[in-house]
């Protein structure tokens, strides 16, 4: 049993679903959408991935936090999905980078966590019924946890969006307290980027000054003449959690930008590029999540396996007439992978390409799309 837990803890789904487990985090009751996540590796990147507010994370691989947690593999300030739900939690990990266990880091992150319960068959429910509310809680048992997941309002109601951006401006480098543990780089600084953030991994930021770009920061709610008013060489929209159809002033700023400026959408941010293109997203029944993805470049042919997580896609019909173009395409269901409107200098991924903790395959997105705004403006263009 992980440090600080004891006791029992139960699961319930909105089907009806119950299960009697371990309590292997925080004590409370946490309610959110269920959804499962098919890597093998990268759980405390999962945790304090901003785009899982409003869910609860059910790892699929059964032996967690073997090699235990540390403070450089945080993607956020926090840890963000509403609960936990595993098979194993490993309470004696090993790794010479350690400095705790996994369930010491979910003790004290106040995350209520589920083990002990089969999360094969869970899994197997969800891809048959689609992905649905679900509460976790050391607290209420049977009936009584499962009326108050049949009581909650649905996951898509919700705009996470607003809970997880940073409250106020800010430029990435080494000296930020988001930035412990990246290496110090020698450089003049490049061509400055504004990043909006929707609920950004500290990992793309990390990327992006990495290349030589001044990296500010700006919350969801930045307006467009805010946003130019940095004197940007280039815009990135950040990934998030929720329905991007919520986000209605966000897609009425994207409406005024675009072709302003070269923009780079990553997951919510493709999704809201979509939006703003005239197009419309819809619910994927249990989404795309997992590092094992892959992804057709539809230019060169070439087979990408990429990270990802999301429950939304873009719907391609729906862009008749946009002029935008369609670029990569996932092979395992058909759905939009990547968008491109030349015209307006815009281009988008559905997928991970920070990809921490992997694979690798899709960096190049990032090195692309700066050498690009680097050939379109030397320095920054302020």
């Amino acid at each position: 049993m992980a440090e600080g837990a004891a006791g029992q803890a139960w699961l319930a789904l909105a089907d009806g679903t119950l299960m009697e487990g371990e309590s292997v985090g925080a004590p409370g009751t946490r309610l959110g959408e269920l959804v499962f996540n098919t890597g093998m590796t990268g759980y405390q990147e999962m945790l304090t991935d901003p785009s899982y507010r409003g869910q609860i994370l059910m790892l699929t691989f059964p032996l967690v936090g073997n090699y235990g947690t540390n403070p450089d593999d945080c993607q956020s300030a926090r840890a963000q999905p509403e609960a936990l739900v595993v098979k194993t939690l490993c309470t004696t990990p090993s790794n010479w980078r350690s400095r705790a266990s996994a369930g010491h880091f979910l003790t004290e992150q106040g995350v209520v966590a589920i083990a002990g319960v089969d999360t094969r068959a869970l899994t197997r429910r969800l891809r048959m019924h689609g992905v649905m509310m679900a509460g976790v809680s050391t607290e209420l048992a049977g009936e009584e946890l499962l009326a108050r997941v049949q009581a909650a309002p649905p996951y898509g109601s919700e705009d996470y969006v607003q809970a997880v951006t940073t409250p106020s401006p800010y430029q990435w480098n080494p000296g930020h307290p988001n930035t412990r543990g990246q290496a110090q780089l020698e450089f003049e600084p490049g061509p400055r980027l504004v990043v909006i953030d929707y609920g950004v991994k500290w990992a793309i930021l990390a990327f992006l000054h990495q290349a030589g770009t001044e990296v500010v920061v700006l919350p969801a709610s930045a307006s467009a003449e805010q946003v130019l008013s940095w004197h940007p060489a280039a815009l990135v929209l950040s990934p998030g959690p929720g329905d991007p159809a919520n986000l209605a002033e966000q897609i009425k700023t994207l409406e005024r930008l675009m072709g302003r400026l070269p923009i780079l959408g990553i997951c919510l941010g493709h999704q809201l590029l979509g939006w703003a293109l005239g197009g419309r997203t819809y619910k994927l029944k249990f989404g795309h999540r997992g590092g094992n993805h892959p992804v057709k470049d539809l230019a060169s042919g070439r087979v990408y396996i990429t990270a990802q997580n999301h429950g939304y896609a873009v719907e391609e019909a729906s862009l008749a007439g946009s002029g935008a173009q369609v670029t990569h395409t996932n092979l395992n269901d058909g759905t939009v992978e990547g968008l491109a409107h030349p015209e307006l200098d815009l281009r988008s991924v559905q997928y991970h390409p920070e990809a921490n903790s992997g694979p690798l395959d899709s960096r190049s997105v990032f090195d692309q799309f700066i050498a690009h705004v680097k050939q379109r403006a030397p320095g920054s263009a302020r």
